[in-house]
């Protein structure tokens, strides 16, 4: 967890505000995942920081989406895969 909160922090993904005495917080968890390799064995630990979505209000809590930050290979991936099907 120290390193995925150093990642966030070097990011800098958010910022610490205090809170408002009129709105609800909405909370969050750390989701762990253990990645395998074809043999079984374990390869690594992830883990994230998500938000705890069902509490969240449409307009209140939030007004956009933001998705999570794609590498570079991955567009240019889904680029040519686009163009081979034109």
């Amino acid at each position: 967890m120290d390193e995925e909160m150093k990642a966030l922090d070097g990011r800098e993904t958010w910022e610490l505000v205090s809170v408002p005495t009129d709105v609800v917080v909405v909370s969050c968890r750390w989701v762990f995942t253990l990645k395998y390799r074809s043999d079984g064995f374990v390869d690594r630990y992830k883990v994230r920081l998500v938000a705890i979505g069902y509490t969240q209000t449409y307009g209140i809590d939030y007004f956009e989406i933001f998705s999570p930050v794609t590498r570079m290979n991955s567009i240019k991936i889904l680029f040519s895969i686009a163009v081979n099907l034109l």
